[in-house]
Order: structure tokens, then sequence, then C-alpha cells
């Protein structure tokens, strides 16, 4: 339904904003709610667009915003986790990245992010991310002040609601830098920490290590990126899709808009976690999106202590002293009669990080040695303009020359196509600046733990002119552009095209951060490339409907290397307890759809399978990527079978049919309706769009979706410029009482993208609400 313009003239009593400037701000939403910002200036812009933010998510935003203050303990105890979702309505929890109850959570983010540093980074940011996030932190009080007493039923009348500060973005944005890095090690971080009325007592030996270290953001998680360049499109233009893979609830969760000042930024795509900025998304020349990196964004160092100092807090530095630097901090804690108990812990940082104790992956602290973090991503407040940036380019050279410039990714790749027909892959990530011949010398203390030196300063990170302090500029950082096609699926940088594997310079390559090269690809990215090879094989150009049809292709490769052999060693097998399994996987279309009877089976079977030892008959060759590994060892054929069978017995044990189809046994719930939905797990079993949920298989099947497939985003152009389709799955809001709860889900059952509206036509076509925010 059309709404009429409202003129929205509350008073600004939380803000300062009509002291500061005049407001007028459109807010337009189409479609399933998409919003579309319209202002004169980016503080403007940045009211704008919290407002409607708010609109869909005040409760999960304002929850968020506990976790990063360090206050969720005052408000929820100590002891509980962050709260989880119920039936899709939001979550508060970093469950992808960080896993701590309350009181560790808080004292993690009061100890490890620094609000003084991070003005200090801030202040030397743009007058327009500084106008942005101020403009932000006011319209997200403009709407409080709106809306008291009539937010929506989690939240409404909660303490934990209140008034923001632009302090608050820098710490909500600050948390998102952090996923591939600090907030890994956020347990050890807090682990190292002391409480500061207790006596020091220093480990004499490092653990032994029963456990690998973290590695970043977990595997698996990521996205797909595909673009395509003028040699193999229909029209000679580029085609851009982008395919992240990310959590469903919580603090990261994905939301539509349009943000335009006229002559000065115009961008459509989606934000992350709320933040004021469009970080996958297009505008009237190019398109781009991301991947999470293979890259590496911390390392450690090991330094030596001086055992003169009981408190193990001197180091040696080049052969002289250095104290740590200590600071302390306080966290409220509910109590359970409802009173406020104040508890304070002392972190401690070398000049190279922080320090660490993670003893499942050894590493203590003792008294003659202890591990620092260097975290590249800690003080990385170029995220705003990094992507305002890449927003207001008009190619793919110039948005590889505005990652360079502003060197703000914390820890994604780049895949873009412009309307020129330029494909462009470029890991520009901040990577800590460790050469290949520091990883062959003896500063490389221990390889599993990236542990280095840290008593030599020629062991520490290095420094190109070009980029900020101790990360790779350009020339040392993985790019290329092409006229047929990139893609990426969380692999390395290595295979971005199936045809030309990307090398770096002489005479070592890339920094050994950057990932690896000539090793196996997970089976979701073999799959990517074999697709677009495929098809362009079947015909010699791509339409924008070509690129949708791969993306809900639904083909399981895994079961296209593995069904033959087991279907041969099935009829040898002469067991009746095989009948039924094989004849279901034999009449299986060796896809994840809908409709797909097998699916169920094949998964319960593989995820016993594919960690067999020997399973193939021919392996890996780093010539032929794509291809390899592939056929299945005769030897490894009895333990298929076996798997099989313990696959049917388990479905049998929870009463699902084998022969059912995985839409009736894959759901996600919401308002008591049930959503079928299709695809795979991703790189375990080799689906390109993935789907994690949050239950193993039960008599109801696997029932809500942790994270997987999420914001869609397929571009092409013509003469007039972008010719957009969209979903996001999971909608809008996060409100059950919300139009946009729900509302794009079945489209995706259905496989059916949205158009996205980007011309002022356009969007005034696709309009059902509208509204100005106006202040003087």
């Amino acid at each position: 339904m059309k709404l009429s313009t409202v003129a929205l003239l509350s008073a600004l009593a939380l803000s300062d904003y009509a002291a500061a400037a005049n407001v007028r701000t459109e807010i337009t939403r189409t479609t399933h709610g998409v919003v579309h910002v319209k202002a004169s200036d980016f503080r403007s812009l940045g009211y704008g667009a919290a407002y409607a933010y708010a609109e869909d998510n005040v409760c999960m935003f304002a929850d968020s915003l506990l976790t990063v203050r360090g206050e969720r303990s005052r408000y929820f105890g100590g002891a509980a986790p962050a709260t989880a979702p119920v039936n899709g309505e939001y979550g508060a929890g970093l469950d992808l990245f960080m896993q701590l109850p309350n009181e560790q959570s808080d004292f993690f983010f009061k100890g490890y992010l620094d609000l003084e540093q991070l003005r200090a980074g801030y202040a030397a940011a743009s007058k327009d991310v500084r106008d942005l996030l101020a403009g932000y932190a006011e319209g997200y009080n403009r709407f409080l002040a709106d809306k008291r007493g009539r937010l929506p039923k989690a939240c409404n009348g909660a303490a934990w609601v209140k008034p923001i500060s632009v302090d608050d973005l820098y710490l909500f944005i600050g948390e998102k830098a952090l996923h591939a890095s600090g907030e890994a090690f956020a347990a050890a971080i807090v682990g190292a920490s002391r409480d500061p009325a207790e006596p020091v007592s220093l480990a004499r030996a490092m653990p032994a290590a029963t456990a690998p270290m973290p590695k970043g953001i977990p595997a698996g998680v990521g996205s797909n990126a595909l673009a395509v360049g003028s040699a193999v499109s229909s029209n000679g233009k580029g085609i851009l899709l982008g395919n992240p893979h990310y959590p469903w609830t919580g603090t990261d969760r994905f939301y539509q808009m349009h943000l335009t000042v006229p002559g000065r930024y115009d961008v459509m795509g989606a934000s992350l976690g709320g933040m004021p900025f469009v970080t996958i998304g297009f505008n009237r020349n190019l398109a781009w999106s991301h991947t999470v990196t293979s890259a590496s964004h911390f390392t450690t160092f090991r330094l030596a202590l001086d055992p003169a100092d009981p408190s193990g807090t001197t180091y040696f530095y080049d052969g002289a002293p250095r104290k740590m630097t200590e600071r302390t901090v306080s966290v409220e804690v509910l109590q359970p009669d409802g009173k406020l108990v104040t508890k304070q812990r002392s972190f401690f940082f070398s000049h190279q990080g922080a320090v660490i104790v993670l003893p499942d992956a050894g590493i203590g602290w003792t008294s003659d040695s202890a591990f620092v973090l260097a975290d590249a991503n800690r003080f990385n407040t170029r995220l705003g303009d990094q992507w305002l940036k890449m927003g207001q380019a008009d190619d793919v050279t110039q948005l590889q020359s505005a990652i360079h410039a502003v060197k703000g990714l914390p820890w994604v790749n780049t895949v873009a196509a412009d309307r020129k027909g330029n494909a462009l892959y470029i890991d520009g990530s901040v990577v800590p600046h460790m050469t290949t011949d520091k990883f062959l010398s003896d500063c490389l203390l221990e390889p599993s733990l990236l542990a280095f030196d840290g008593t030599r300063s020629e062991c520490g990170w290095g420094q190109d002119a070009d980029a900020p302090a101790g990360v790779f500029g350009a020339a040392n950082a993985p790019a290329t552009i092409r006229q047929d096609y990139v893609g990426n699926s969380n692999d390395s940088y290595w295979l971005t095209n199936a045809r030309a594997p990307l090398v770096g310079p002489a005479p070592y390559g890339y920094s050994p951060l950057f990932g690896a090269v000539g090793e196996q690809q997970s089976l979701r990215t073999r799959l990517g490339f074999k697709q677009v090879e495929e098809m362009l094989a079947d015909r010699r150009f791509l339409r924008i409907d070509d690129v949708q049809d791969l993306m809900f292709e639904n083909r399981l490769y895994a079961a296209e290397l593995v069904l033959p052999s087991l279907l041969r060693a099935c009829l040898k097998a002469n067991d009746a307890r095989l009948l039924v399994p094989c004849a279901t996987l034999a009449a299986w279309d060796k896809k994840t759809d809908l409709d797909s009877r097998g699916a169920v089976l094949f998964r319960e079977f593989w995820n016993r399978a594919r960690a067999l030892p020997d399973l193939w008959a021919t392996p890996f060759n780093p010539a032929d990527p794509v291809n390899t590994p592939s056929g299945v060892a005769a030897s490894a054929e009895p333990a298929l079978l076996d798997a099989l069978r313990a696959a049917s017995a388990a479905m049998q044990d929870v009463g699902v049919p084998v022969f059912g189809q995985l839409g009736d046994y894959q759901t996600e719930q919401r308002n008591n309706k049930l959503y079928r939905l299709h695809g795979g797990i991703g790189d375990e079993d080799g689906s390109y769009s993935s789907l994690h949920m949050r239950s193993g298989l039960t008599a109801k099947g696997y029932r809500n979706v942790d994270w997987g497939t999420s914001y869609i985003q397929l571009v092409g152009f013509d003469n007039a410029g972008p010719v957009a389709k969209g979903l996001l799955v999971y909608g809008q809001s996060v409100d059950p009482a919300s139009p946009f709860y729900a509302d794009q889900l079945s489209l995706f059952s259905q496989k059916r993208l949205a158009v996205l509206p980007f011309s002022g036509q356009q969007v005034r076509a696709a309009q059902v609400s509208s509204q100005v925010l106006t202040a003087k």
C-alpha cells in the first residue's frame, strides 16, 4: 500500500543536530522494504540511514551495542551468553566468531577496544565519514525519541535501549574489523588478563599443545563471487554475482539500502550489521562483492621476559628492557539479587600487541617468555572511508586504486565488474607485512602459531611506502584484471580463474600470509569454476540470466564425484540393507533442489564418508586443480558402503525416509510457518549456494538456518546503467510483526530474484512508502 509523505517533526531532545544543521532526508521504501535514503549531505544521509535501519532492527542494534560497550553483564548477568535468536527474531551473539559468556565478552571488548585510539583514528578520517557517523548517531536517537513506548515487543521499555554517541559507533565498527583476528583470540586475551587484587602466579613452562591455534574466521564461512568480463558476456559489459554466506541472525545480518548524496555518492546494495556504509553494492558503472579471504590478518610474537621482574611484564627488545603497558578496566555484573557488583581485570600489551594465553595451542605466560597477538585490524578505523571511496569509483581500475589508497578492508577479497567489461579480483585486505624471506629465516619460531621472534626489530612487521604502518601495499598484494572472468569461493588468491592461476612477484611470490598456492581447493571452489567453464563450452557468451541459473543450479559436486563408484559397489555388495538406499541414490538427480529425493540420504552418508583416508583414486594435481582429486579408490569402497549403511540406519532411527524430498526436511520457521529451503552445505559437499542448519537431522529434519546464502546481488549493465536483481533471503526486519520479516524467504524457495530499483524512475515506480525527516 502506498503511503503519503510524512513530515516527522518531533523534538530532538536527544541530539544537538537541530543546532548543527538543517535536515531534509528522504526515505523511500520499495518492494520488500528496501530502503532508499536521499540527502543533501553526508550528515543528513547518516541521519536517515539510521532512522530507517532502526525501524527494522532497533532491538538487535541496541542489544549489539551492549556487546561492544562491554555492558552485557550489567543487564543480563555475567554467566549468560549473548542473546540467542528465537524464531528468527534477532540475536546479538557473535557465534561464528566469538563464543564467550557475558562477563568475559565484556572484559574482552573493554580491554581490547581502545576508545582513545579509535577516536584518534577517526580524527584522521575524512569529513564525509565523520559527518556520516555523527548523523547516524543522531538519527538513531531521533528514532528512539519518536517511538518511545512503541518499540517492538522484544525490547519495548527495556532499560538497555538508550541513546548512543558517535563513540558507540566507533566501537561498533571496530568490532566488525576484528572478526578474523582479535575476536578469534578473545578467550586467549581475556585468559591473559589478571585480577589486580590477586597475586601474580606465572607458569614455569609453556603448556604442551593439544589443539590447533585459531585461524581467524571459522573454516567454511564465506561467500561466492563471480565477475564476468567483456570477452564472454553477451553485451560486452560486465556481470557481477555476489553471494555472501553469512549469519541469518545476530550482529552481522545484511541490510538492503540505497544511499544518495546527489553528485557525490549514489550506491545501492547492502550494509553489514547496520553499518552506515554500503559494503557490497553497485553504482551506475560498477558492481562489487566480497568474500572472506584466506589471508591471515595477524601474527604472534614470542617475547623474552626479564626474570628479575616477578610480574613477568618486562621484556627485551633489541637487547634493551621494555615495560609492558597495562590497561585496567571495570565491568558491572548483575547479581541474582538484582544488585550490581563491579569487577576489574588488567590487560597487558607489548608494543607489538596483546599478551595471550591459550594453553590448548601451547601458548602460556611463563617467568621467562610470553606470546602477544599482533593484530592488523585492532586500530583499523579506515573501513568507512574505504567503502565510501569504493562506491565512488567508476570502473575496476579506480576501484583497485581506491582500495590501495585507503587500505581499510579488514578481512575480505573483492570481486568486481564494470560497465566497460572488466573483471577484477583483488585481496586488498590489511595483511601484516611479513615477507617470504622472513618465513624462511630464523625469525619464524613456531610456524603453527605464526610466531616470530619478538626480541628483534629485524623480525617485526615491515613497511611499504604506499600503505599504513605494518601492512602490505599495492605491489605486494594479489590482484588481476581480466576480460573473461574471475571468481572466488574463499580459497586463496592462487585460483581466481580456472585457466590462469595467479602467482606473485619473483623470487618468492606473495607472502604466505595471503594464503597457500598449489594446494587442493574446496569442492565448492571447484564446482564454481566447473560450472562457468561448462557453461562457456556450451555457449560462447553469458547473459545475466545464465549467471542466475548458475547460482541456483544446486549441483552437488561430491555426488558427481562419488556416486558412480558407490553405485557400482552397491551392485556388487548383494546386501538387502542397501537395496532401498542404493535405488534412491541411483534415481536421485544429484542436486539439492526442494524436490530432490536422495539429497538427505547423501548428506548423511557424506558426512560420514568425506573424511575417509585414501578416498581418491587420482590424487590432487596442482596442474589440474579444478578436476582433482577424483575417482574413488577401489580400496575405499567397503568403507563407503559402511557409511551408507550407517546413514540409512540413522535416518530410520529418527523416522526420516531415505527417499524423502529435501524441501520437506530442510526448513526455516517464521511466525509458525515453515519455509522449504534448497541448497547444500558448501565446502564439505561441493554445493555453490550453501546453507548451514542449526540442527542436525531430527524427525523434523534440519531446522532453521545458522548461516549461509544471505544477500544475493546480480548486476549487469546496459547503456543506461545497472540492471540489477537481488534478494535478502531472511528479510529486512527482525521484528515478527513487520511485513518485511519473512517476505523474501518464499522468493528464495522459488529461486526468484527481485528487481533492485536504482534510477529515480525505477524507485518511484516500486515505491511502497515514503517519509521525510526534517529538523531546523
